[in-house]
């Protein structure tokens, strides 16, 4: 990306304005998961539990009713730990358990969320007005936005935040969110609908964001293919892209930035062409919390070793943005 152009970027805000009555309709949405009935349990892994770390599966009631999994690692220890709420990449499922385990060595709880529908256990019940055939970003498009699956995804996540409060042996002032990509976007989310407990967040291109000008980049394909899927079967002449476009802000990333308040360390591959650069800029320069953005030229949607080096003092050490 020439130097110029990330100039450009570094003021720009994205093409969709937050809906008027954002903050309301999530207040709202997040009273829904509230109203939930809380229900999980903690099953033995196929992973067998050692002295130092124990595997277990966690599964809750979400909305609906359906059957959410997560993975959840914890260290053997007497001492309150922090934990890490990890969410993966779309579409996929969370890492293997070995992979998971580098947090564990640190001392650190982690729950990583598989969401539903996509690679991992999760059960999604499904009953979205409209296509889904072409991906979880136009299902539930053709109905109200509290339809929407990513709207339903962020009411899930709320109630793992209520079961995470419940669990034994972890220090609630030290919740943490890592996310990349899909990972990313739904962590940024985490942040701003339960402030009160997340501190901190590492977040690595995130997606979901600025649904419009990727549009207009005709970059909507990849992780984005079903913006362009709907337009073609559903505004073929562009006359429902207002309503679209407007209706995919309730769950833009970057209309969440507003109300994140943890600090959070930010990472861009600038040759990313899965999440255009351009959106993960629009999603930062909204934040208003304490942040500091990693920007990896020749980088593209990959990992970024020097990225996840710094989480470790992020995490571990003193929370320094630097």
């Amino acid at each position: 990306m020439p130097t110029e152009m990330r100039t450009a970027f570094e003021s720009y805000r994205g093409c969709t304005p937050v809906p008027a009555d954002f903050d309301d309709f999530w207040a709202a949405r997040m009273a829904e998961a509230d109203a939930v009935p809380l229900s999980f349990e903690l099953v033995p892994s196929d992973v067998p539990a050692y002295p130092t770390c124990e595997f277990l599966d966690l599964w809750y009631t979400g909305m609906g009713g359906a059957r959410i999994h997560a993975k959840y690692l914890r260290p053997r220890t007497k001492d309150p730990v922090p934990l890490v709420l990890q969410f993966h990449g779309y579409p996929g499922s969370s890492r293997s358990w070995l992979e998971q385990c580098s947090f564990v060595g640190m001392g650190m709880a982690l729950v990583a969320l598989d969401c539903p529908g996509q690679g991992g256990p999760s059960q999604d019940l499904g009953g979205f007005m409209g296509t889904t055939v072409a991906g979880h970003i136009v299902a539930g498009l053709d109905g109200d936005p509290s339809g929407l699956y990513y709207t339903r995804l962020h009411q899930h996540i709320r109630i793992l935040c209520r079961v995470v409060r419940e669990l034994s042996g972890i220090d609630l002032s030290r919740v943490f969110v890592n996310g990349a990509s899909q990972g990313g976007g739904l962590g940024l989310a985490t942040c701003a609908l339960n402030p009160d407990l997340v501190s901190r967040a590492a977040i690595l291109y995130p997606f979901l964001s600025d649904f419009r000008l990727v549009w207009e980049l005709g970059l909507d394909v990849v992780a984005y293919d079903g913006i362009g899927h709907f337009s073609r079967w559903f505004s073929a002449s562009g006359e429902r892209q207002g309503e679209a476009f407007s209706k995919l802000a309730y769950v833009d990333t970057k209309s969440f930035a507003h109300l994140v308040r943890c600090p959070v360390l930010f990472g861009t591959g600038l040759d990313d062409r899965v999440v255009p650069p351009p959106t993960q800029f629009a999603v930062y320069n909204n934040l208003t919390c304490p942040k500091a953005h990693h920007a990896y030229p020749g980088f593209a949607h990959e990992e970024i070793q020097e990225f996840d080096d710094l989480i470790i003092d992020f995490f571990c050490g003193e929370g320094r943005l630097s």
